[in-house]
C-alpha cells in the first residue's frame, strides 16, 4: 500500500510476520498484573496478561482482547487457521484482520460480524507505506498507543463511531509519513479526521522535537488523547448547555485560532503556570480543553493503574492515614477530591521513581486551582453526557 493511500475497510490484506509481535508474549510464569483498572488473566489457566499480549507465557495460548468485555480470550489456532476458543465458554470471536494477518494488533470481534476489522482499527483512513523498511514497526506503535486509547474511551462509554458509519461525526484517523524534506505533516484534528505524522511513533525523532520545542513531555498516547479531546469538545460542548460555561473556565474559542498559535510561537505566554497544564494550553481555548482531556484521561489511567496493583502510599501529610487510590468514578459529581488526595500522591511517587532510575519525570506537571477547575468540569461533562443528563451531537443511529 503506497503512502497516503485510503485503506479499504474489510479488504484482504497479505500475509506478513512481524517480529516485533511475535516477541511480545510474557516470559516466565510470575504474576504479572495488566497496568489498567481490571487485572487482565489468560482465560484458560488464569496466568496475569498485560494489554499488549499475544499469547500466555504460562499455557501458551493465543489471546485476544475482547473490547467488548474489556478482558481477553484464549485460542488455540489449529492447522487450517481457525481459531477455537478455550478455557470458560463465551461469545464466538474471530481476530481482527489486522491481528491475523498484519500483525498490528490483538483484538477481536464478534464472529458473526460483517466486519473484518475491529472497533479500533475501523476508524483507520491512511496507514504507513508497508512497502517502505521500518514503517511496519512504526504503524504497530501508533495501533499500540490508539488502542490504549480506545481502552479509555470505552471504559467511559464515550461513543467511538467511524466515519463510514457515521460519516459527519464518526472518527478517522490518518498516518502519514513526511515524503520531502520540505514537506510537513501536521498532527492534528479536523472535524473528526486526526492526523498523526508516522514520525511521532520513532522514539529518537520525537524527542528530538521534544527538546527542540522545549517540551517537558511528549508520547504518543499524549498525541492520542490530546487530538481525541477536540473530537470531544466538538461532540460534547460545542452548541451544547455547556457552552457558556466552558467559556468561563477556558475563554472564548471564537477568538482568532491562526493568529492565537502565530502569538504563542511568537513569544508564549510567562504566566501560563498559575492558570494553564502547559504553555501550549495557554495559546487558545481550544488547546486549552484539549490538554486538559489528555490530563484527564492520563490520570484515569494512572489511577487504574494503581488501582489493579493494589497500591498504598505514605500520604502527604504527617499523621494522616495512607492514600489508596482507586480508579475515577463518573457517578461522582466531582472528581476534585480524588486529584487531591489520589492523583498528586500517585504522581509524586511515579516521579520518584522515574529519578531513582534516573529517567525524567513521567509526570512533569503542577495542578494548580484553575487547572483542577478544568478538570472537574471536563468530569461533568463526560458524566452527564454518558447518562444521558445532556445530549451528545451524533446521528440517530450512533
Amino acid at each position: 500500500m503506497s503512502s497516503g493511500k485510503q485503506l479499504l475497510l474489510g479488504r484482504k490484506r497479505r500475509q506478513a510476520t512481524c517480529p516485533i509481535c511475535t516477541a511480545r508474549a510474557t516470559a516466565g510464569t510470575g504474576l504479572a498484573i495488566d497496568d489498567r483498572m481490571r487485572s487482565l488473566t489468560c482465560s484458560r489457566c488464569g496466568q496475569g496478561v498485560f494489554f499488549e499480549n499475544v499469547a500466555c507465557g504460562a499455557c501458551g495460548a493465543v489471546l485476544g482482547f475482547d473490547p467488548e468485555t474489556l478482558g481477553f480470550a484464549a485460542f488455540e489456532i489449529d492447522a487450517n487457521g481457525q481459531w477455537r476458543r478455550v478455557g470458560p465458554p463465551g461469545p464466538a470471536l474471530k481476530p481482527c484482520a489486522n491481528y491475523a494477518q498484519e500483525e498490528v494488533c490483538n483484538w477481536m470481534l464478534a464472529a458473526d460480524s460483517p466486519e473484518s476489522l475491529c472497533r479500533s482499527c475501523r476508524t483507520n483512513q491512511v496507514i504507513p507505506s508497508l512497502d517502505v523498511a521500518g514503517n511496519r514497526q512504526l504503524w504497530f506503535l501508533l495501533e499500540q498507543a490508539k488502542r490504549r486509547l480506545f481502552y479509555g474511551l470505552i471504559a467511559l462509554a464515550l461513543p467511538t463511531p467511524n466515519k463510514v458509519d457515521d460519516p459527519d461525526h464518526g472518527l478517522a484517523f490518518q498516518f502519514l509519513e513526511q515524503a520531502t524534506p520540505k514537506e510537513r505533516v501536521l498532527t492534528g484534528h479536523d472535524e473528526g479526521l486526526i492526523t498523526l505524522n508516522l514520525e511521532e511513533a520513532d522514539d529518537a525523532k520525537r524527542e528530538s522535537l521534544r527538546a527542540h520545542l522545549h517540551e517537558p513531555y511528549r508520547t504518543l498516547i499524549g498525541h492520542f488523547r490530546h487530538e481525541i479531546g477536540h473530537y470531544y469538545w466538538d461532540r460534547l460542548v460545542h452548541q451544547s448547555p455547556w457552552i457558556d460555561e466552558y467559556r468561563q473556565r477556558f475563554g472564548d474559542e471564537r477568538a482568532d485560532y491562526a493568529e492565537a498559535m502565530r502569538r504563542h510561537y511568537a513569544s508564549p505566554a510567562d504566566g501560563w503556570p498559575t492558570s494553564f497544564i502547559s504553555s501550549y494550553a495557554s495559546s487558545h481555548p481550544w488547546e486549552d480543553w484539549a490538554e486538559c482531556w489528555a490530563h484527564y484521561m492520563h490520570i484515569q489511567d494512572g489511577l487504574e493503574t494503581a488501582s489493579a496493583w493494589q497500591l498504598k502510599l505514605r500520604a502527604g501529610v504527617a499523621g494522616a492515614a495512607p492514600v489508596a487510590p482507586a480508579p475515577i468514578d463518573l457517578a461522582q459529581a466531582s472528581v476534585r477530591e480524588a486529584l487531591v488526595a489520589q492523583w498528586l500522591p500517585v504522581s509524586r511517587f511515579i516521579n520518584a521513581m522515574d529519578r531513582g532510575l534516573g529517567s525524567r519525570d513521567s509526570y512533569p506537571f503542577v495542578l494548580v486551582e484553575p487547572v483542577l477547575d478544568k478538570l472537574d468540569f471536563i468530569h461533568k461533562v463526560i458524566s452527564a453526557a454518558v447518562a444521558g443528563r445532556v445530549a451528545m451531537r451524533y446521528a440517530a443511529s450512533s
